[in-house]
């Protein structure tokens, strides 16, 4: 759990130090900028962006009753990021692992990926596929007519 938190926290003391640094030269204003950027930096590197995670085998288990997809992810991954962000208030839909925390989800990406934890690693249908286009998965959430 510690792991997901690291470049949170040192986004946020580095953003402390280079903001004391515009302090002591004179510049408050560009330090209270510098600062924030940072923590919003974090803030969008941080777990807390992405819907709760849960294990892998309970995502398997909703997705075999909903059909929903299942996005193995871990916080930092920008390419994760951009998913989560491009897919708005859909991603909530789905089943997110952060295989950081759940070693059942890191097998699950190393095995559909030759031993690499490749993320996002998508699972729809049973079928894994490694980092797809977000409008590709959000036409996975639509009902089948």
């Amino acid at each position: 759990m510690t792991r997901t938190w690291i470049l949170p926290v040192l986004l946020v003391l580095c953003g402390s130090v280079f903001a004391a640094g515009r302090v002591l030269s004179g510049s408050p204003g560009e330090a209270a900028a510098l600062l924030l950027g940072f923590v919003l930096l974090a803030g969008v590197t941080s777990p807390l962006v992405f819907p709760r995670s849960i294990g892998a085998l309970e995502a398997q288990r909703r997705s075999a009753v909903d059909g929903h997809p299942i996005v193995y992810w871990r916080p930092g991954c920008t390419y994760c990021l951009r998913l989560r962000v491009r897919l708005g208030p859909s991603a909530r839909r789905l089943h997110w692992v952060d295989i950081w925390r759940d070693p059942e989800g890191a097998a699950v990406v190393r095995a559909a990926n030759d031993g690499n934890e490749t993320v996002p690693t998508v699972v729809v249908a049973g079928r894994p596929h490694t980092n797809p286009e977000p409008g590709w998965v959000r036409e996975q959430l639509r009902p089948s007519a």
